[in-house]
């Protein structure tokens, strides 16, 4: 056991950003040295005129997630709270049950990429080894590397849920939203994931080229936070799909606010997990997929029947 480690990954108070490093191992990781977005020299066309223009674009790297030795699963993701990726991607996966079981974390940049040592309790890593799956992951799908049609579907206790959402809550974390994201201010092209308290107010906030990977890294957040995940609702810059239903309601959200539309899988899970999903959020609307008597209605707020 290491009980120094578990201490830092305990919900009891913040993780320092590189756990635990040996003085003959790799060095820390930097993240100057894997910036999150890169200077471009571009040419702008509009209405008959051109114009050279220094513009910025997101930059996306292979992170590889290695398990007590063992390289899981490897993702293209924006070199930042990599930290948070990895616990989250861990919970939201049932690799881990609950942050104490990952005992020690470090970070090796190389230059191919960046590998996320972990080292997780032999219980965890022994159901690791007996699933026999090897994820590839990639920025547009959260099932890449499943072995069978029988991995997609895990079952999801369904969730404790905590007081009903308001839309004015709803409307003020959406208005909050674009200030709280300098990397898609700078490149136009990353997801968001952020959970705002019931008043509204962002709490936290993770942004990656994934939207699968943003919401690893917020459920890192929340965990190592230790947040109550009954007393808020999560937001997303994306679509809902199932995979992203699935993470949420795996760790316990009970609320999921979309900017686009959800998949009928992901609404068919939502509704058996007890999750409350809506999609097409603006301020003042939306529309409520599953279990929409948990946001609180306001004159301009519709629900799609069919699903509640």
């Amino acid at each position: 056991m290491h009980p120094e480690a578990v201490k830092e990954y305990s919900l009891d108070g913040p993780v320092s950003p590189v756990c635990a490093l040996r003085e003959d191992e790799a060095e820390p990781f930097e993240a100057a040295a894997w910036p999150t977005s890169a200077p471009i020299t571009v040419t702008r066309i509009e209405n008959g005129a051109r114009a050279d223009c220094v513009d910025h674009v997101v930059e996306e790297v292979p992170v590889a997630l290695v398990y007590n030795g063992i390289s899981h699963a490897v993702m293209l993701a924006s070199p930042e709270k990599l930290e948070e990726l990895a616990l989250g991607f861990s919970l939201s996966e049932g690799i881990l049950a609950h942050p104490a079981e990952l005992y020690d974390l470090e970070i090796r940049a190389g230059d191919q990429g960046i590998e996320v040592h972990m080292e997780i309790a032999s219980r965890r890593f022994m159901a690791l080894k007996e699933r026999r799956r090897s994820l590839a992951g990639r920025t547009g799908c959260g099932l890449c590397g499943v072995d069978s049609l029988s991995a997609v579907a895990r079952t999801c206790a369904p969730v404790v849920r905590g007081a009903p959402v308001s839309l004015a809550a709803i409307s003020a974390a959406l208005a909050a939203l674009p200030s709280l994201q300098p990397l898609r201010a700078a490149t136009g092209a990353v997801h968001a994931a952020a959970w705002s308290n019931a008043a509204g107010r962002i709490k936290f906030l993770c942004e990656d080229v994934g939207r699968h990977n943003a919401l690893d890294k917020l459920i890192g957040a929340l965990a190592r936070g230790g947040i109550v995940l009954q007393d808020g609702f999560l937001l997303v810059s994306s679509r809902a799909s199932y995979e992203m239903v699935q993470k949420a309601a795996g760790v316990g959200i009970g609320c999921m606010v979309a900017l686009s539309a959800p998949t009928a899988l992901a609404v068919r899970l939502a509704h058996s997990a007890g999750l409350t999903l809506a999609g097409f959020a603006r301020e003042g609307r939306l529309v409520a997929y599953s279990h929409g008597a948990f946001i609180t209605p306001g004159a301009e707020w519709s629900e799609r029947s069919g699903h509640a």
